[in-house]
């Protein structure tokens, strides 16, 4: 004789069944929520290129907010992703890049004072985020310039000087147009805001102090 308490009630068949009936539609919705978390609020991006050297290596993997830019400009200091112009670009499918803003509609950004730093609205950068190795590091900029930045674009950098293809390698190569060596800010995709492969190097990627006192444009 079978004790009624371990008999599975009908209600307890039903869910079972339930369950499986719905787990198609929960991996639906599943879906459709990463989806949409992708297109338009957090993407990750690798990092293909030395430009950006040693703040991301290549192969490096970065979460990239696609939503921050729907409420705000772009700051100085913050490295984003952006769609790359035609002329930026050595293979047609080299889309996206990534760099540093250093300068935004209406700053003056100089190069350089006498200590070797780019200067934005006459205050010099302390960059101690550009690429150093064997104890040499770059030089702030590969040439002297002085551009102010047209309203709506952003003057963007690599870490990397030397190996970045970047708003002075595009200035240089356009003969001066500032149109075709900037970005405008409705080609950012968003700002990478943190450095999460591999494991051992995972870090915030913060703007640096050196950009808090930077003075507004024509102040």
């Amino acid at each position: 004789m079978i004790d009624e308490q371990t008999k599975p009630s009908k209600h307890a068949k039903k869910s079972g069944g339930s369950f499986w009936k719905e787990l198609p539609i929960l991996l639906g919705v599943a879906l459709l929520v990463a989806f949409l978390v992708r297109a338009f609020v957090v993407q990750t991006f690798y990092i293909p290129s030395p430009s950006m050297e040693h703040t991301l290596d290549i192969d490096d993997r970065v979460l990239v907010n696609k939503l921050v830019y729907d409420f705000r400009s772009p700051h100085r200091g913050e490295i984003i992703v952006f769609e790359s112009p035609l002329s930026w670009r050595s293979n047609p499918d080299e889309k996206d890049f990534i760099k540093r803003v250093i300068g935004v509609g209406g700053d003056k950004v100089t190069c350089c004072d006498g200590k070797g730093r780019i200067m934005i609205n006459g205050k010099p950068l302390d960059e101690t985020y550009i690429f150093t190795e064997d104890g040499v590091t770059d030089p702030a900029a590969t040439e002297n310039f002085e551009v102010t930045i047209p309203p709506g674009r952003l003057w963007v950098m690599g870490d990397h000087r030397s190996a970045s293809g970047d708003s002075l390698a595009n200035y240089r190569k356009n003969k001066s147009d500032l149109n075709a060596a900037t970005i405008a800010e409705d080609k950012v995709v968003g700002r990478a805001f943190v450095l999460f492969w591999p494991f051992d190097r995972a870090t915030w990627l913060t703007v640096p102090e050196t950009y808090d006192d930077v003075p507004t444009s024509g102040s």
